[in-house]
């Protein structure tokens, strides 16, 4: 966790509504608490994950106008951070709206804390203050040698749940200027919203049919920046579906043909576009995966599914996900699903959902989905083998999964969970539900916040080793 590496921080919305019920005080005056995070370090950006609130005792703080801490509740808190092999945050609230800056006495406080936080929990202490509005800002405390220790500001603040909502830093992520060219979408969205939009770091798992459509469409609707994470290249049969791609770039690899295609519809003054040809099982798709604020699931297959399941929650980055089943009984067209639902916090996720299972997720890990004579084995209607697909039905899933993302990020309507939309092309019929919850089971309540404290699920992945060999790789 270097200084020159972006800073960002993630809480769920229910540790936000507990910190700010606490900071933000009906009396008008300020006050402050400790909390735990878990770090999450993608391929350039390091984030605190905030997962446990340690609100203060009688006698361990005052309030006075401003706040202070006595000796013993920081003494507290940060033996609770070593037990339980989290870092250590400092909150505290100002009275005023809007991202807040540092007076010198918050400094001095934070500065004296630093020292002592990092030698016992082996992370840097993380400072965050929030405004009147709720809006958060945040900043981190890493070693600069010497016996000193550096203030590096976060690029954003993000509470996720039914909603995203990001408080940007106006200096390290500024308001992106008005075009002319966005002005419609602009107007539809209204300016605020539209800046929260753009400024996001959108990360696309698989740049096929669905993908690739998802892709286009942010870029003309102003998004800036792009994470893009597929191994596979380009081959004839894509061709029917893959937005944006033809018979001069057979043999590309899908990300690049998406990198060219948002940079020819992006209509923002610049774009960032990072094309990463790995699966999101490889340590270097995961990596890039964690330096998203939201990503878009576009697979097919369970292990990728299972794997941004736990992202949503352990890493707290929404995944809006989608799927296609077309029904062929005799191979006869009798109709076609496909089903879409966005996974945070306070959502029901995939597993509980039902769209992937443990036991199709070991079977891929153990390399059989890519193994012809097991595949042979099976009969020839098995789920292993259906992967049909036409372009209307894909541009149709891919144009609900981003209006999932305009409504949480925006809360358009004021309705930010929009729910598990499954649409029937035969009869036509739109089925919304917005009572589906996890199992009290599920693991990824226990999860939520954590990062990949307990295990990661990074490993070998057979179709990427595949595709690359095919590649000459």
């Amino acid at each position: 966790m270097t200084s020159d590496r972006e800073k960002s921080v993630a809480l769920p919305e229910s540790v936000d509504a507990e910190l700010t019920s606490h900071l933000i005080r009906p009396d008008g005056q300020e006050d402050i608490t400790f909390a735990l995070w878990s770090p999450s370090e993608g391929r350039s950006r390091d984030t605190a994950l905030v997962h446990t609130v340690v609100l203060p005792r009688s006698g361990e703080r005052a309030v006075h106008g401003n706040a202070s801490v006595f000796p013993a509740y920081y003494e507290r808190a940060l033996e609770l951070a070593k037990k339980e092999k989290s870092g250590l945050v400092l909150l505290h609230s100002h009275l005023g709206p809007g991202w807040q800056d540092m007076s010198p006495d918050d400094i001095a406080a934070e500065k004296k804390f630093a020292p002592a936080t990092l030698t016992m929990t082996g992370l840097p202490l993380l400072g965050t203050t929030v405004g009147t509005d709720g809006m958060w800002s945040g900043r981190w405390w890493p070693y600069a040698g010497q016996r000193t220790y550096r203030r590096v500001w976060c690029k954003s603040v993000r509470v996720v749940g039914k909603r995203l909502r990001t408080d940007f830093c106006r200096d390290l992520a500024p308001v992106p200027p008005f075009r002319e060219l966005f002005k419609r979408t602009a107007t539809v969205w209204g300016p605020k919203n539209h800046s929260d939009l753009a400024r996001l770091r959108v990360g696309i798992v698989g740049l096929g049919s669905v993908g690739s459509i998802v892709a286009e469409t942010l870029a003309r609707m102003g998004l800036t920046s792009f994470v893009l994470i597929d191994f596979d290249e380009l081959q004839p049969h894509n061709l029917d579906r893959v937005l944006g791609a033809g018979m001069r770039d057979l043999g590309k690899l899908k990300v690049h043909v998406a990198e060219q295609a948002i940079r020819f519809a992006a209509t923002a003054e610049s774009v960032e576009v990072q094309a990463v040809p790995h699966s999101i099982a490889e340590v270097e798709g995961y990596k890039a995966a964690l330096d998203c604020d939201v990503l878009f699931s576009c697979v097919d297959r369970p292990r990728a599914r299972s794997i941004l399941n736990h992202l949503a929650y352990a890493h707290l980055i929404p995944v809006v996900d989608g799927g296609i089943q077309v029904r062929l009984p005799n191979g006869i067209f009798s109709g076609v699903d496909w089903q879409l639902q966005t996974v945070a916090p306070e959502r029901p996720c995939l597993a509980c959902l039902g769209t992937f299972s443990a036991s199709d997720v070991s079977c891929e890990a153990d390399g059989h989905l890519d193994d012809p004579s097991y595949l042979d084995g099976l009969p020839a209607d098995h789920r292993f083998k259906r992967n049909e697909n036409v372009f209307p039905f894909s541009a149709n899933l891919a144009s609900l999964e981003v209006l999932q993302m305009v409504a949480l990020v925006t809360g358009l309507a004021k309705q930010p969970e929009i729910g598990v939309q499954r649409y029937r092309y035969v009869p036509g019929i739109l089925d919304v539900s917005t009572a589906r919850r996890c199992d009290e089971s599920c693991e990824m309540k226990k999860l939520t916040g954590l990062g990949d404290r307990y295990f990661t699920l990074t490993g070998r992945d057979h179709a990427a080793e595949a595709a690359r060999l095919r590649q000459g790789g």
